[in-house]
């Protein structure tokens, strides 16, 4: 009889992704699936739980765990968030370190780096993603920055990549560079993930309900339109989620949120003139819903002041940042 076809052994594992906060961590992960499941902006600790998203090929499955970025705690939530990071590390097979690079191409890690490496896990493999290189024009200038990193630890990979320009669309990247990156660090962690078979099915793109998007899409539109006038201390629940129903399978899916803000100034803030902040905010989140389920949506935002609800442990678990829960709807609203 003839030998058996060798067939590659499949492999599949969990790989957290750590570091600082807004070193390219969601970006990453939305880079690497190839949709923005991740919500991004310019404030640091945007990212709020583990975010799951599973990158499948015919060897191997990438279940990656997206998660805050490591700072010093100042409330509850904060602490939370620190200890979302840290049981993400412990609970994987691979680790995916990332720090970014300054246009003057700093040549070691900042002491926060440095504190988080640290605390990883000492039996796991760890690849560095050395994010952000494009701000640097002249590409020799990485050479001595890597021999530096890799003497900060005995990393399994160092990867140089830039999440943004990679993840951009086909075109964009013909523009600017393949992507070279991602596609490395693929590889140099499928060589590091134990050999079993598939973690979930082919199609898994993430393990979180579509409520959970849909809060997480109208946070996302709060943090990019209200940077400077709204803190970080915000909070979007689902008080409603009606889908249509066999009798009228065209009508559009009803969803109501609840926004939650320390101070009553933030509220003013988020409706703005006549309403006109939150329609733009419900306007936006509500387009990336109906792309997400592929149907027409009514979305309708309420806003409530709910003062501290960040260093609450009551409140945080009626938020669902400390178990299951709901709150009441009450407040001023707009359609979207």
């Amino acid at each position: 009889m003839p030998p058996a076809r060798d067939r590659k052994k499949t492999r599949a594992g969990r790989i957290a992704i750590v570091g600082r906060p807004n070193v390219g961590k969601s970006t990453l992960l939305n880079a690497l699936l190839g949709e923005p499941i991740a919500i991004t902006s310019r404030h640091p600790q945007t990212t709020r739980d583990q975010i799951l998203g599973v990158v499948t090929r015919e060897d191997a499955q990438f279940v990656f765990v997206d998660t805050p970025g490591v700072h010093r705690a100042r409330h509850k939530l904060g602490a939370r968030m620190n200890a979302l990071a840290r049981d993400a590390a412990r609970d994987a097979d691979v680790v995916v370190f990332m720090t970014d690079l300054t246009p003057e191409a700093r040549p070691t890690m900042s002491e926060e780096d440095r504190a988080i490496l640290a605390a990883l896990p000492k039996s796991l493999p760890i690849v560095l993603v050395l994010n952000k290189v494009d701000r640097v024009k002249d590409k020799e200038r990485l050479f001595p920055v890597l021999e530096r990193l890799a003497k900060e630890h005995d990393f399994a990979a160092i990867v140089p990549l830039s999440a943004l320009r990679e993840g951009a669309p086909p075109e964009a990247q013909q523009r600017a560079r393949p992507a070279e990156g991602l596609r490395r660090l693929l590889d140099e962690i499928r060589e590091r993930l134990p050999e079993q078979p598939k973690l979930y099915d082919d199609d898994t793109l993430s393990d979180k309900p579509v409520r959970f998007f849909v809060a997480e899409f109208v946070r996302e539109q709060i943090l990019r339109k209200t940077f400077q006038e709204v803190p970080h201390g915000v909070a979007v629940t689902v008080e409603r989620f009606e889908e249509p129903t066999a009798k009228k399978p065209d009508a559009a899916t009803h969803i109501e949120l609840a926004i939650h803000v320390d101070r009553e100034a933030h509220k003013k803030i988020l409706i703005g003139a006549r309403g006109s902040m939150l329609r733009e905010i419900g306007t936006e989140a509500r387009k990336r819903v109906e792309q997400m389920l592929g149907k027409h949506v009514h979305l309708q935002l309420w806003v409530r002041v709910t003062p501290k609800w960040f260093e609450s442990d009551a409140r945080l678990k009626e938020l669902g940042y400390a178990g299951d829960g709901a709150v009441a709807s009450s407040g001023d609203g707009e359609d979207a």
